[in-house]
């Protein structure tokens, strides 16, 4: 019978092919996918931001841990569409224009699929009406902004501007970070969360789908 406890572990050490053994054995023995993921991959992730959140994990060893997730979650992606099984939020991720900065994207991105997000990630240099075009597909909730340079952390500010001239800040809330933002510009540009790293996103980003 699978292991939630072993697959979570697994998960943690960044243990790939553990994971997608476990997945797979668990998918075999009759285990909704749902379950798998809440009870073995989002469990395993939930420790990983704790640990990552008081400093006894470091970003090379949670992107490991994030790369075995994505093995889990590929396991179980066709199982979860034919279930019909709805993410807990979904959200667009980008690097804001001007910025070609991607690993603390990519790394909150991860975080937050492990945390059972949609994440749509529209990439790197991303000019305020690709955030719109974005914004407005079908049931997103949080659009996310990132920025590394403090050349380009006005762009933040325009694309929320555009999000609101947009229409769609009543439905949509923002979300930024990166080395260069603060709490305090956060609330400066209009925005709805800052998160100062990948394992604080997640706790945001949940607490805004709440609000949504």
């Amino acid at each position: 019978m699978a292991d939630f406890k072993q697959l979570a572990e697994a998960l943690q050490t960044g243990d790939m092919e553990q994971v997608k053994k476990l997945t797979t054995q668990a998918l075999s023995d009759g285990l909704g996918p749902g379950q798998i993921l809440s009870e073995g991959l989002i469990a395993g992730m939930n420790v990983v931001g704790v640990r990552f959140k008081n400093g006894d994990m470091f970003l090379p060893e949670v992107l490991v841990a994030a790369r075995a997730m994505h093995a889990g979650l590929e396991v179980l992606k066709p199982r979860l569409v034919e279930t019909g099984i709805k993410p807990i939020g979904k959200m667009v991720l980008g690097t804001v224009k001007g910025d070609l900065h991607d690993i603390g994207k990519n790394m909150v991105g991860m975080m937050l699929q492990g945390a059972g997000f949609e994440v749509i990630d529209i990439g790197i240099d991303c000019p305020p009406e690709k955030f719109v075009e974005a914004a407005g597909q079908e049931g997103i909730q949080i659009v996310g902004m990132s920025a590394l340079l403090s050349t380009t952390m006005q762009n933040m500010r325009l694309t929320i501007n555009a999000l609101q001239e947009a229409g769609l800040t009543k439905n949509v809330k923002t979300m930024i970070g990166g080395a260069v933002v603060s709490k305090k510009f956060a609330d400066e540009i209009g925005a709805d969360g800052y998160a100062p790293d990948a394992a604080s996103a997640v706790d945001r980003a949940r607490e805004l789908v709440r609000l949504a």
